[in-house]
């Protein structure tokens, strides 16, 4: 069963992976083998968290390479880095996002709208179409995106982030579509709340809070880690027969 979940000899790239849930998936990825691209914008962070995840390990399975997602230039240089650092790449998580407005849409700012859409999609869309060539000419690969339930429903105070990761799930789709005949698996992860530093405007509200626990079957939020194995399924044998799907992980808040 071991050889279902082994990613020895895979080359993974995880933006917004200083931190929360992409740096616990770079650390499952790492742990299940694979060679992991730490990336974020400040690159202290970066390099804290790939030399936490090669000690913990024992071996050098991380590297460090910054990137603003903002930036076109810096998107390809981190994807020109990693194959010149690590020779190829094998899996792309994109897991950074930007959420600068919260509150009601009728108060959002155009500003604020476009560096949600820019950051949240468009981005994600420049660096799957500069790591997606050579997946799909070595005829294997995996690209998962994190969106979150909030693509699958309303919201009265992240709308545009909420709009910005249902675009993401269609993304998803899409691409599944158009990259599935060279075996190129291409799936969204929807976290329900999960106590991160990105979400802390949610959780540490006690009326917001409140809502989501309640509303969960669990009666909790998630924690970083329980995102983790998922990404390790998609990017791994065990997850080979699944593309374009969106799956959740919210403990039952959908459910309910």
């Amino acid at each position: 069963m071991a050889n279902l979940f082994g990613l020895t000899g895979k080359v993974a790239i995880i933006t917004g992976s200083s931190r929360g849930i992409g740096k616990a998936i770079a650390h499952r990825l790492a742990e299940h083998g694979a060679d992991v691209v730490i990336s974020s914008r400040k690159a202290d962070a970066c390099e804290a968290a790939a030399a936490e995840i090669n000690i913990a390990l024992g071996r050098n399975a991380a590297i460090a390479v910054p990137a603003n997602i903002a930036s076109k230039d810096a998107l390809q240089h981190l994807a020109d880095e990693t194959r010149r650092a690590l020779g190829k790449i094998d899996i792309l998580v994109c897991n950074a996002a930007s959420n600068p407005y919260f509150g009601p849409m009728g108060g959002i700012s155009d500003d604020q709208f476009l560096k949600i859409l820019q950051n949240n999609v468009i981005s994600n869309h420049w660096l799957i179409q500069m790591c997606a060539p050579e997946m799909r000419a070595r005829k294997d690969g995996a690209i998962i995106i994190i969106s979150s339930i909030g693509g699958l429903k309303g919201s009265p105070v992240i709308g545009a982030y909420d709009i910005s990761k249902a675009a993401d799930m269609q993304l998803a789709r899409n691409l599944a579509c158009e990259f599935g005949p060279d075996n190129v698996r291409v799936n969204t992860i929807a976290p329900g709340l999960v106590q991160t530093d990105f979400a802390r405007a949610l959780w540490e509200n006690p009326a917001i809070l409140k809502a989501s626990t309640e509303r969960s079957s669990l009666k909790r939020i998630g924690q970083p880690d329980e995102i983790a194995g998922m990404a390790v399924l998609l990017a791994s044998k065990a997850g080979g027969f699944i593309t374009g799907q969106t799956i959740v992980i919210d403990g039952g808040v959908m459910a309910a």
